[in-house]
């Protein structure tokens, strides 16, 4: 595909959101590499998450063969970091300029600030690169299912980074739920603390100089343009605004949400409901809580799950037996609720703690008797980017693809409608509407500025 054709997809891709990418046959094709091969990876968005990943693709052996970011201090940063590994890494601050150059990337690993997951995902995608991107996996719900679908109709190895999927005790979880040893699941309670970026406030006036290091407009991308502030977006703060990220929703829906999800087979929920304080603003809800009501399907009653963050908390009944267990309640969790008994998984669902009903405390799942005999059924695996790489070269399928992170991302998104909206709202999952609410589709799918696609 030439550059021209390519850049009219990206265009076109970027206003269809929502809608099923029909691609023509063999338009994308993965490069194909064998077991023991070296990657040649590209990194976007050099900010402190990916820093880990970096690092890790040097200690697997492969290569850094490019990064980057609009700004440019934060790629300096970065090789400085990563020492002679990085050294020879080539720098370019518009991502449309590395796949148009960087023919010998193999695969590329995204860590932007949410509203540019999308779009460099289409890309990447489109330029026949495996592609890893952080949680969670867009912007908009309407980005997620569009990204599921060109997903399913790429030949490369897509992964979310929600790293708690690698887990042991993620999987041991989901065995355990398999076998039914909590009984019938009802509630999930998932919470997070305060959170350290803007939330709850209006957006500060004026503006500030744009460092030189920073193109800012590039920075903004797709979203509305608006005068730069130090230390108020960039870096890290991003997350606090609606026009760049989802607040607590959004960054832990993928995470607190995984193995819950996977286990109980959690399809779309029907209602949604929220409650909190200055939820009306352009920055995320100062506290808030959204109950997502799924309904029966085959064998599972409903479920309801319960997200709480800002310092909003689970009822302390519910909790009770946690804090006799450990002291106190912990500052994060994910606590399901079945007939016969308790399971904490941690927002990472990396913990297992069990506690049946005649039990007098909690205790991890290897040392507990009744859990000791159910079989492993899940493989195990080193870690998230092992899996992923593995993949790449040839080897098992991920565990967290594209179409498992991007169905998380619209329930957790799903709450961000309502939340913006301030009411409880009935949702039409597969549909991606809200009936009888018009003014909800502006927080379903979004108008983008088209300057940088």
């Amino acid at each position: 595909m030439n550059t021209a054709s390519r850049r009219s997809f990206l265009k076109s891709s970027g206003t269809a959101a929502g809608s099923l990418l029909l691609l023509p046959s063999g338009s994308l094709l993965g490069q194909e590499k064998k077991p023991g091969g070296k990657l040649n990876v590209a990194f976007i968005g050099m900010g402190g998450q990916i820093q880990g990943h970096v690092a890790q693709i040097l200690q697997l052996g492969h290569n850094v063969a490019a990064m980057c970011d609009v700004d440019t201090a934060q790629m300096a940063g970065s090789q400085k970091r990563h020492g002679d590994g990085a050294a020879k890494a080539a720098l370019y601050q518009d991502y449309r300029v590395l796949f148009e150059k960087e023919k010998s990337i193999d695969a590329v690993v995204i860590a932007t600030p949410d509203h540019w997951h999308a779009p460099i995902c289409r890309a990447a995608m489109q330029a026949g690169k495996h592609v890893y991107c952080e949680k969670p996996l867009t912007h908009t719900i309407a980005e997620a299912r569009q990204l599921r679908e060109l997903s399913k109709a790429s030949k490369v190895i897509t992964q979310t980074g929600n790293q708690g999927s690698a887990s042991p005790n993620l999987r041991r979880s989901m065995e355990l739920i398999a076998a039914n040893f909590f009984g019938p699941i009802t509630e999930i309670h998932v919470w997070h603390p305060e959170h350290g970026w803007p939330s709850g406030v209006a957006r500060p006036e004026g503006s500030d100089p744009v460092p030189n290091n920073l193109d800012w407009d590039f920075w903004l991308g797709t979203a509305p343009v608006r005068p730069f502030k130090a230390n108020t977006y960039h870096p890290v703060n991003w997350r606090g605004w609606y026009d760049f990220g989802n607040g607590s929703v959004g960054d832990f829906c993928c995470h607190g949400f995984n193995m819950p999800v996977r286990a109980l087979n959690l399809d779309y929920p029907t209602r949604i409901e929220i409650s909190g304080t200055e939820l009306g603003r352009e920055s995320f809800a100062k506290a808030c809580t959204v109950r997502y009501h799924f309904p029966a399907r085959g064998d599972r009653g409903p479920v309801k799950l319960n997200f709480y963050t800002g310092g909003d908390l689970p009822p302390e009944d519910v909790t009770a037996s946690l804090s006799e267990s450990f002291g106190k309640l912990p500052r994060t969790g994910c606590l399901l609720v079945g007939e016969k008994g308790l399971l904490e998984s941690g927002l990472w669902n990396s913990d297992c703690y069990v506690k049946l009903k005649d039990d007098k405390r909690f205790t991890g799942a290897d040392n507990h008797p009744a859990a000791k005999e159910i079989p492993q059924s899940i493989p195990r695996v080193k870690s998230h980017m092992d899996e992923w790489v593995d993949a790449c070269l040839g080897g098992a399928k991920v565990f967290a693809d594209f179409d498992l992170g991007g169905h998380l991302t619209e329930i957790g998104l799903a709450g961000i409608v309502a939340l913006r909206l301030q009411k409880d709202i009935d949702w039409d999952g597969p549909n991606m509407k809200v009936p009888g609410m018009p003014e909800a589709d502006k927080f379903i799918r979004k108008e983008e500025r088209k300057t940088y696609l």
